[in-house]
């Protein structure tokens, strides 16, 4: 049986920051310290960069990594399915594990990556638990983990500037810092392929990618608005 104590610390680093929060991330670089490597270096960075001084900063890139753009919401669930069925199915799944071993969810849904993170150093089952990481958490993982590709990062700004009008104002002018959160993402993804030695896999894009359809929207939003556009075409968009 694994020991795996040490997921209930590290999900404190998608907790929405306090005064405490710098803490807190050292004290899981001192826990992960000379067992895993790759991911000490990458939360290093992510401290670098950290403003640990201004609790504003660290709340707002908390908000605009997570609750403001939904590819990356820490709701796993809707990254790997969207809206499908199958993201209840896996809800319902969820709720009853956490119950069985009286895991807090708090106000978080079943799929929250802390309440899971939390649930795995609470389970009996071995095999569910390899099962939750390699199919559910680390796929998930993944695709968050793509989606601060820096071309990836400007596409998305410019499709929140079309289609709300503006651009959603950065915490910081420097990329990296605004974008400091994919190092958290990578320390745990570290950490979960030393602990379970599972094969990256490729996984389908969720079912509501985010960037497509903002894309989407702006393009029949233009078509809209060329002249003689008929009326059928703007319905398209209550349709959807």
């Amino acid at each position: 049986m694994k020991l795996l104590a040490h997921y209930h610390s590290i999900a404190d680093l998608f907790v929405y920051p306090d005064l405490e929060y710098p803490q807190r991330v050292s004290k899981v670089i001192d826990l992960l310290n000379g067992n895993y490597p790759q991911a000490v270096a990458d939360l290093e960075r992510f401290l670098a960069l950290l403003p640990e001084k201004e609790l504003r900063t660290m709340q707002e890139l908390f908000t605009r990594t997570f609750d403001v753009q939904s590819a990356t919401t820490l709701d796993v669930g809707y990254v790997l399915f969207g809206d499908d069925y199958k993201r209840g199915e896996l809800l319902a799944n969820l709720n009853r594990e956490h119950l069985a071993v009286n895991n807090d969810c708090r106000h978080e849904l079943a799929d929250h990556l802390p309440n899971l993170l939390r649930l795995m150093g609470k389970l009996k089952d071995s095999e569910l638990t390899d099962e939750l990481v390699q199919e559910i958490i680390a796929p998930a993982l993944s695709m968050m983990i793509s989606e601060f590709v820096p071309e990836r990062v400007e596409k998305k700004n410019e499709a929140y500037k079309k289609h709300f009008k503006t651009l959603i104002e950065a915490p910081s002018k420097q990329l990296e810092v605004t974008t400091l959160y994919q190092y958290a993402l990578k320390a745990l993804y570290e950490v979960l392929k030393q602990d379970f030695s599972f094969d990256e896999k490729s996984m389908s894009k969720p079912t509501s990618d985010f960037l497509q359809s903002v894309i989407k929207e702006n393009e029949i939003e233009v078509k809209a608005e060329q002249p003689g556009a008929s009326f059928s075409g703007t319905c398209n968009i209550a349709e959807r």
